[in-house]
C-alpha cells in the first residue's frame, strides 16, 4: 500500500517537472523571439500572445489542478471571457478617440 503511493507520487511529481521544463522552455523561446525579433511587431506580439496562451492553459490545467474538472472550468470561464469581451468593446472606443485628440507637433 505504502509502496504504491510513493509510487504514484513520484509520477505525479515527474509530471510536474515535465510541465515546468515545458514552461521554462516556452518562456526560453519567448526571450529568445524578442531579442533576435524575426517577425514584425504584428507578428511577434501575435506568438508571444499565443505561447503565453498555452503557458497559462498549462498552469491552470496542471498546477490549479483543474485539468480534471472541465464542466466547472467551462463554467468559470464563460462569464470571464464575457466581461472581457464587454470591456473591450466599452474601451476601445474611447482610446480611438484619445488618438484622435492628440495635438500634432510642428
Amino acid at each position: 500500500m505504502i509502496a504504491e503511493a510513493s509510487h504514484a507520487h513520484e509520477e505525479g511529481s515527474k509530471l510536474y517537472i515535465m510541465i515546468w521544463l515545458g514552461l521554462l522552455a516556452l518562456t526560453a523561446v519567448e526571450v529568445v523571439l524578442a531579442y533576435v525579433q524575426v517577425f514584425s511587431t504584428e507578428g511577434m506580439l501575435a506568438v508571444l500572445m499565443f505561447l503565453s496562451l498555452i503557458k497559462a492553459a498549462m498552469i491552470v490545467a496542471y498546477f490549479m489542478h483543474l485539468r480534471f474538472e472541465k464542466t466547472t472550468l467551462v463554467w468559470s470561464l464563460i462569464p470571464a471571457v464575457t466581461v472581457v469581451i464587454m470591456l473591450l468593446f466599452i474601451f476601445f472606443p474611447d482610446a480611438v478617440r484619445a488618438l484622435e485628440l492628440r495635438v500634432p507637433q510642428p
